[in-house]
Order: structure tokens, then C-alpha cells, then sequence
């Protein structure tokens, strides 16, 4: 008869050095031009009395666009096999690749970073990043989660899925940040916005609907942290138009949606767009402002420097935009 530790799955063997190896990782790569690291200017913006990230990068602005090739094809030439979209994950290269994190993921760097140590959690095997999280997925995330809380940091999880949440890969993969390297540069009090929404008072605050719940007691378990998320997940899907046909455990999600994961708490927000118009002082459209999974953290990102004065000088703006990204809530802002 097998003993019941062979039943359990295992436990993701985190390195206890975590935090240091992913430092010294992103620190070798940024010198060796493998990551693309952009410095940001910072400033808080209040969104109904929460402050609000609103980062620009000058660097990332500036960046050239490589040209677009003009291909001339004859009528007769035989069709050119479809090409593959590169894939970052499926065989990360050694400079990028943090660590094997067994028995099924790894832990990347991400190529274009504006918080320094910003890394990935990836599947080893292709899993799509539009189906739900399993449960080793969740564990693996809050193992480092647990690593950082070791060494008395702190760690910022969020994932991104189907088309408005801001996704850009389709190869599963949560994203890690460290929490003191997002208050970096900060003039202000600010802190991630997820570890708040417990509280039935903040998430009132919010121009979007959230669904939150505990995960502090469930020490890590896979199978408990998945329980929370589907719970979740099925909230989230009530309140999409269309997006409740029942309940749903594995495959493609119905809706768009952004996770986040803090030590104490597991957020999830259904999206309805990825963005919104930012319009200058004259009503002129300047740019877009685009949210990812970030949004959970009471962070943005500005792509132009029109966007970055637009917003500073009507910061209204950001939270009207916020409201149209998810299902609008009933917060006045």
C-alpha cells in the first residue's frame, strides 16, 4: 500500500536564495544586453482616494521600431510554410532561465523590465495561457511568494488572461515583481492595492468590480489555493454579460480576467477592454492608456510623453479609463 506522501503532489522546490539569485540573474543579464531594463519617472495619482501609480519611461518611448519588410510574392511561387511565433518559454535560453522550478515549471527573467528583478513563472511543458490555472500553477507562484516572505520581502503575482487583460504570450506564465522595487522613486504613501481588497470598504472605492478572498491559512496548499480561484473565477463570470453557463473547472475561460496573488491575498478582475483613450488639454487623442494585470497592484504604465502630460495635467482621466476596463462598479469618481 502506498504511504500517503506518495499520494500528495509535490511541493515546488523553491531555491532559498530566491530573492538574491533572481537580483543577481537580472543584474548579469541587464550587463550582458539580454534584458532590456527602462528607468521610469513615477508619480501618484488619486483614483477615489487610493494613490495610483502612473509610470512613464523615456527610454521605452524612444525606442525604434524595426522597419516592416515588403515581401513581393509571385503568383506561382509555392506557399511558404506558416511561420511559428518565437516562444521565450518553451526552451528558455541559459541566460534568462533563473532556475528550473520542478516538477513543472521555471523561472525566467522577463525581457523588457521597468521594475528591476522583474521575473516569470512559466510552464515547462506549453500549457495555453487562456485555460484555467491548475493547481501546481498556484503553488509554484506562492512558493516564491513564501521565499521573498522568508528573507522579509515582499512579492507581487499576477497573471493575465484572454484577450482584454493585456496578455501578449501564449504560453502560460504568471508574472513576479518585488514589492520594493515598485515603491522605488515613490514621493508618497503607496502600497499594492490587492493586499487592501478584503476589505468590502476599499473595493467599494473602485471605479471596477473585484472578487477577493484569503489565501493567508491555506500555507501554500495547490488545491485549496485553486478551490479560492475557481470560487473566484465564477463570480467573475456571473458578472460578465453571457459569462455565466454554469460552472466551470478546466479548459478555455469564458472571460477575460487579471489575477493577482499577494501572500495574504488572491484577487480576481473580469475585464471588458484593455484600455482607454487620454486625450490632451485641447480634447485631442494623444495616445492610449493600456492595464494589464499591474492595474491590481494601483499601478500604470504611459508609452508617450503626450500621455504622461495629458495625464498629470487631467488626472481624472486615469480613473475614467479605469472604469472602462472591467464591469463598472458604483464608486462615483
Amino acid at each position: 500500500m502506498a504511504s500517503s506522501d506518495d499520494e500528495m503532489p509535490l511541493k515546488p522546490r523553491v531555491p532559498p536564495n530566491l530573492p538574491s539569485l533572481v537580483k543577481t540573474s537580472f543584474s548579469n543579464a541587464v550587463a550582458s544586453k539580454d534584458v532590456n531594463f527602462y528607468p521610469t519617472q513615477v508619480t501618484l495619482i488619486n483614483v477615489n482616494s487610493i494613490p495610483f501609480q502612473l509610470r512613464f519611461s523615456p527610454s521605452l518611448a524612444n525606442k525604434p521600431k524595426a522597419p516592416v519588410p515588403v515581401v513581393v510574392i509571385s503568383p506561382d511561387a509555392p506557399k511558404a510554410p506558416k511561420k511559428e511565433l518565437f516562444n521565450p518559454f518553451a526552451s528558455p535560453l541559459p541566460q534568462m532561465l533563473i532556475s528550473p522550478l520542478p516538477p513543472a515549471h521555471n523561472l525566467v527573467l522577463n525581457k523588457f523590465a521597468i521594475v528591476p528583478s522583474h521575473f516569470i513563472l512559466s510552464t515547462s511543458a506549453f500549457k495555453p495561457q487562456t485555460h484555467l490555472l491548475e493547481a501546481d500553477d498556484l503553488a509554484a507562484a506562492y512558493a516564491c511568494i513564501e521565499a521573498y516572505e522568508q528573507q522579509g520581502k515582499e512579492l507581487f503575482v499576477f497573471f493575465n488572461s484572454g484577450e482584454h487583460s493585456g496578455a501578449s504570450q501564449p504560453h502560460r506564465h504568471l508574472q513576479l515583481l518585488p514589492v520594493e522595487n515598485m515603491k522605488a522613486d515613490l514621493e508618497g504613501e503607496w502600497d499594492v492595492l490587492a493586499k487592501g481588497l478584503l476589505s468590502p470598504e476599499m473595493r467599494r472605492k473602485l471605479p471596477f468590480m473585484v472578487f477577493a478572498e484569503g489565501i493567508e491559512e491555506l500555507k501554500g496548499d495547490g488545491e485549496g489555493l485553486r478551490g479560492v480561484y475557481l470560487r473566484l473565477y465564477g463570480q467573475a463570470c456571473r458578472a460578465v454579460p453571457g459569462g455565466d453557463e454554469g460552472l466551470q473547472t478546466e479548459g478555455e475561460a469564458r472571460i477575460s480576467y487579471n489575477l493577482a496573488m499577494t501572500r495574504t491575498t488572491m484577487v480576481v478582475m473580469p475585464r471588458l477592454a484593455e484600455g482607454g483613450v487620454v486625450r490632451d488639454e485641447k480634447g485631442q487623442e494623444v495616445g492610449k492608456l493600456a492595464l494589464n494585470g499591474t492595474v491590481l497592484a494601483g499601478t500604470a504604465l504611459v508609452k508617450s510623453e503626450a500621455e504622461w502630460d495629458a495625464l498629470r495635467r487631467d488626472p481624472k482621466q486615469v480613473g475614467e479609463v479605469l472604469g472602462r476596463i472591467g464591469v463598472p462598479s458604483r464608486a462615483k469618481i
